[in-house]
C-alpha cells in the first residue's frame, strides 16, 4: 500500500480506534510507562515531537505526568488527529500542544526538541533507504542528544520464531474481538505491506538515521521498542 491508502484506512478506523484496541491497553500501558521512566531526566519545560501520534495515546500518558511539558504532534490523518485534539481538550492540556496534520516532512519546526516518540510507524515504510531518512527526519528536529522511544512490529520472518510470535499474536488479536476477516487481512499485510524485520535490524535503520546505537528496552510479542539519543551529526 502507498502512504495515501494507509492514511485513508486510518481515516476510516479514527472514530471507533480507541475501542477496537482496548483489549490490547496492557500492551501499550507497558510500553507508555516504560517511555515515561526512560523521559525522566528530560527538563521540566521539555517540547515532545509525537511523530505519528494516532489518536494521541502516548502524549496523552506524558502530559498528564509532566505538566511542564509541551508537545507537537504530528498525524497525517485528519480524523485521527481530530481524535488527539479532542482528548487534549477533554484533559485539559490542548493549551500545550501544537498540531500539525500532515507527514513529518511537511512540519516546519525551527525550534528542537528534547524527545520524541513514534510508535508503531516506521514500519510501514518499506524501502530501507526511505526507513533511515525517515528517523533521520526526526533526528533533524531534536537537539543533538536528544531521545527517540520508538516501536515497530519486528522479527526474523525467516526463522521458526516468527511464526510461533505471528500465530500467538493473532490468537491474541481474536481474543481482542478482532474479526476474522480482519485478521486474515492484517496476516496478508504483515506478509506485504509492514516491513517487518528483524530486531536487529530495524536498529541498524535508527543508527543510520542519525542516532547512536539504540537499546531495545520493551518487547510484547511481535512490537519491539527501543530508546535511542540523537548523534552529533543527526541533522546531516
Amino acid at each position: 500500500m502507498n502512504p495515501d491508502e494507509i492514511k485513508a484506512i486510518f481515516d476510516q478506523q479514527a472514530a471507533s480506534y480507541d475501542t477496537q484496541w482496548a483489549k490490547t491497553a496492557p500492551i501499550r500501558g507497558c510500553l507508555h510507562l516504560l517511555t515515561a521512566s526512560l523521559f525522566a531526566e528530560l527538563p521540566a519545560d521539555a517540547r515532545i515531537l509525537c511523530v505519528g501520534v494516532g489518536t494521541g495515546a502516548e502524549l496523552a500518558y506524558l502530559a498528564q505526568r509532566q505538566p511542564g511539558w509541551r508537545f507537537t504532534a504530528v498525524e497525517p490523518s485528519g480524523p485521527m488527529l481530530a481524535v488527539c485534539r479532542q482528548r487534549a481538550e477533554q484533559e485539559g492540556f490542548a493549551a500545550r500542544c501544537a498540531f500539525h496534520e500532515g507527514y513529518l516532512d511537511s512540519l516546519a519546526a525551527p525550534d528542537l526538541h528534547d524527545a520524541a516518540t513514534c510508535f508503531l510507524v516506521s514500519q510501514f515504510i518499506l524501502d530501507a533507504q526511505a526507513r533511515a531518512a525517515f528517523f533521520r527526519g526526526i533526528a533533524g528536529r531534536l537537539k543533538v542528544g536528544g531521545l527517540l522511544a520508538s516501536s515497530d512490529l519486528a522479527s526474523d520472518v525467516d526463522s521458526s520464531d516468527y511464526e510461533v510470535l505471528l500465530r500467538g499474536w493473532m490468537h491474541m488479536m481474536a481474543a481482542a474481538d478482532i474479526t476474522p476477516e480482519a485478521i486474515a487481512r492484517m496476516r496478508r499485510a504483515y506478509a506485504n505491506d509492514v516491513g517487518v524485520l528483524a530486531p536487529t535490524r530495524v536498529a541498524s535503520l535508527i543508527a543510520a538515521g542519525g542516532f547512536e546505537p539504540p537499546v531495545q528496552f520493551f518487547q510484547a510479542g511481535l512490537i519491539h521498542a527501543w530508546l535511542s539519543r540523537r548523534a552529533a551529526h543527526g541533522a546531516a
